[in-house]
């Protein structure tokens, strides 16, 4: 396979695993400055080599031919938009936010979501899981989508 195709065979299963889908909609991220974002930073691990941003521009899962100039305005967008969340993270730890136990539902999530990963890393081939493993999986991301959905709503979280 071309380094083209494994990468945007990669691209293609982030993308579109649920999980990834439901943390992207609540992110500061749109799909295109994500996609953009891991092909600048994983593109490398994955080709082993230092790829430049027209090659990095081709790898995009667009079938329409982007310009090294468009690919590197939503990459600076998407790095905004990370360094922008990273501030506001930064902001309400100076502020002393963390240390009230109302942020404790968002820390279970994100334990959750870290068994999750573990569970599904643990597979031993993805593609011939059996019932049990898909059931774990499938209970685990209703409970975390569900939880995410609760957190989000306006009276929950942060009160």
């Amino acid at each position: 396979m071309k380094l083209k195709e494994s990468i945007q065979v990669w691209l293609t299963n982030a993308l579109n695993d649920p999980i990834v889908k439901m943390l992207a909609k609540n992110s500061h991220l749109t799909k295109i400055q994500l996609e953009t974002l891991l092909i600048d930073i994983l593109g490398e691990n994955i080709s082993g080599k230092q790829l430049k941003y027209d090659e990095k521009a081709r790898l995009r899962l667009s079938k329409a031919k982007i310009s090294r100039g468009a690919f590197n305005r939503t990459l600076k967008q998407a790095k905004e938009n990370v360094i922008k969340s990273i501030y506001t993270i930064l902001l309400l730890g100076y502020l002393g936010v963390f240390e009230d136990t109302t942020l404790d539902p968002y820390l279970e999530i994100a334990n959750k979501l870290h068994e999750f990963m573990e569970a599904y890393k643990d597979m031993p081939n993805k593609s011939s899981v059996p019932d049990e493993h898909l059931k774990l999986i499938k209970m685990v991301r209703e409970e975390l989508e569900n939880s995410l959905k609760k957190l989000s709503n306006p009276t929950e979280g942060f009160t």
